[in-house]
């Protein structure tokens, strides 16, 4: 599969566009906003957007979701059910973070641990990875060695926690015991900021990296 990203909204939040080469068949990952942009992407790489996938329930994430699914008649997935409270309080968002005015929605499925979405010939894996959000996905393609994340992981960071419903423990745990094992050699896609590498994480991240529990020890 091949992948673009496009940094949306002010607070440049990764918006990447997956699509199979051999169908053309794609989807867009967390469309937080910039619509325009986002239709300009697809039609660019000549695609055809088959679904909507949402990693969790923050605005930036979700703000163009409900607008693109009328554009182009297609569903939304995810997140977990768990951020059914965070996708109701969108108006809220909206008006606590400067964001224009957004109306609560429900996807038009939830994801769980071990679901799997298809994209032409190629698939990505669901792993519930909560602590920066309860319902927080992530997204796995094991034949191409990536991962989107969300807010999950960083580089050199991990997502915070102070909003309601995170979890630092959740958090470390899920990183360390679900995206870690994942490989060494397993790229991963942020919610926002530069690409990564699991293994330079798992090494060095000041958070949950093996240098962390150095310097706790």
């Amino acid at each position: 599969m091949k992948f673009s990203i496009h940094p949306v909204t002010p607070y440049q939040q990764n918006c990447s566009l997956i699509w199979c080469e051999v169908t053309g068949q794609a989807v867009l990952v967390d469309p937080g906003g910039d619509m325009d942009l986002l239709v300009k992407a697809v039609a660019h790489q000549g695609v055809r957007l088959e679904r909507l996938l949402l990693t969790h329930g923050h605005l930036d994430h979700v703000g163009a979701a409900q607008a693109l699914s009328r554009h182009y008649g297609v569903p939304i997935l995810g997140p977990h059910v768990a951020d059914a409270y965070w996708l109701e309080k969108l108006p809220e968002q909206a008006q606590m973070f400067g964001f224009p005015p957004a109306s609560a929605f429900t996807p038009d499925q939830w994801l769980e641990e071990g679901g799997r979405i298809q994209i032409g010939a190629g698939s990505l894996e669901v792993i519930h990875c909560p602590g920066h959000t309860p319902g927080h996905v992530v997204f796995v393609n094991r034949r191409d060695r990536l991962v989107w994340v969300g807010d999950v992981l960083f580089v050199g960071s991990i997502g915070r926690t102070d909003l309601p419903g995170g979890s630092m423990h959740e958090l470390v745990h899920g990183i360390r015991t679900k995206l870690f094992p994942l490989g060494d050699d397993m790229d991963f896609v942020p919610g926002h900021g530069a690409m990564g590498n699991l293994g330079r994480e798992r090494l060095h991240n000041p958070y949950v990296g093996i240098q962390a529990d150095m310097e706790s020890g």
